[in-house]
């Protein structure tokens, strides 16, 4: 895949944003709806809502980039809902889909961004950044997720992510 990012700047987010966009659906691969929800007694996320909000982030960056979509579960996890206890949040697939149809959007969006835009601020509610550490934090967090998400795999019986296997 092409890596030519406008900004050089971009292209480590990028390497890691393509290493992303494929370790999602190879760490939902297979488990159950009842599983991705399954909170093992404790408080942590579950897998449903750790998916669901990594996929609300990805349209969020978009957003700002012009892209205006909206995943369908939007609702859920607008405003950086939290886990709501006892909701049942949608199957796996619905979120492996809308990931699907933003991530070459948002893709293109990261190729192209200029510095100019990179180093504009970004407010939110108590923080201050400018647009690149907003990108920056956003690609650190998808790791995380996905680490989780990597890590509920174990926990709940499922053979491990395999990150090299296509």
């Amino acid at each position: 895949m092409e890596k030519n990012t406008t900004s050089a700047r971009m292209y480590a987010h990028l390497v890691l944003f393509d290493m992303h966009t494929s370790f999602l659906g190879k760490a939902l691969e297979g488990i159950s709806n009842d599983d991705a929800h399954n909170r093992l007694n404790t408080k942590a996320n579950h897998m449903a809502w750790l998916t669901g909000s990594l996929v609300q982030e990805r349209y969020e960056l978009a957003k700002e980039l012009g892209i205006n979509l909206s995943q369908s579960a939007n609702e859920l996890f607008h405003d950086h809902k939290g886990i709501q206890e006892g909701m049942r949040y949608p199957p796996l697939d619905s979120f492996n889909k809308d990931w699907e149809i933003i991530s070459p959007l948002l893709r293109d969006a990261l190729l192209t961004v200029t510095d100019e835009r990179l180093n504009k601020p970004f407010e939110m509610p108590g923080e201050k950044m400018s647009f690149y550490d907003l990108i920056s934090f956003t690609i650190y967090r998808e790791a995380n997720c996905i680490g989780q998400l990597a890590l509920w795999r174990r926990l709940l019986g499922y053979k491990a992510l395999n990150y090299m296997e296509s």
